[in-house]
């Protein structure tokens, strides 16, 4: 055997593996570069609650309760003055108790959603209901004068008739947040509306029987 041809060509191949593997391990350097380098950065967009969601419907719901509402308390605090019955003050304080936090809670959602809120007991030319207002059930100006004219079982009798008329319009209004809108507390709000004053109208279409009998 001839030793002296075999180890040249040994260390030849010894070499080129070596060479191989450099070039590899080069390789293998670059593509762990470039990967890291060219890695898309992952951003994480701020997650919105269900709950916080809300739609027009929820705005225009909580701008036309509450001058609804601040009416149905100017009409119960004309009670006291006109020698109401004691049953028609009960439910004037009753209605009062009810209605003036809902009137703090829905403008606290809409200064929440940057959206007006209404003054008096006018939406600002929103719409356009049967008193111009643009919500069922509202009283114009002759309404309230022939109110704030009337006394003793008269006055009775008309504040119960056009607070029923009233709470109608409240519930007409309560029930198309519950089909429209989006907000839970507002559709939830208006699921108490809809239940506290269909109580109240039965009761005060009861309170009529008694005076008419």
């Amino acid at each position: 055997m001839n030793t002296n041809r075999i180890l040249p060509r040994r260390a030849a191949l010894a070499a080129t593996a070596v060479a191989a593997g450099l070039v590899l391990a080069a390789c293998g350097s670059d593509d762990s570069t470039n990967t890291a380098g060219t890695a898309p950065a992952t951003t994480t967009a701020p997650a919105t609650s269900e709950a916080d969601r809300h739609d027009q419907a929820d705005v225009t719901f909580a701008q036309g309760m509450i001058p609804h509402h601040r009416q149905a308390i100017l009409m119960s605090d004309m009670v006291a003055a006109h020698g109401a019955s004691a049953q028609v003050k009960a439910l004037a304080e009753k209605i009062k108790k009810a209605q003036a936090p809902e009137i703090e809670t829905m403008s606290g959602w809409l200064k929440a959603w940057g959206e007006k809120v209404p003054t008096g007991i006018s939406m600002d030319g929103m719409g356009h209901g049967d008193d111009g207002s643009g919500m069922p059930g509202m009283m114009d100006d002759q309404d309230m004068n022939r109110l704030g004219n009337a006394s003793g079982n008269a006055f009775d009798t008309m504040f119960l008739t056009m607070m029923i008329e009233h709470h109608e319009g409240a519930i007409d209004m309560a029930k198309t947040e519950k089909q429209q809108g989006a907000y839970g507390p507002a559709k939830a709000l208006a699921d108490d509306i809809i239940t506290s004053q269909t109580a109240e109208i039965a009761q005060m279409r009861k309170m009529l029987d008694t005076e008419r009998s």
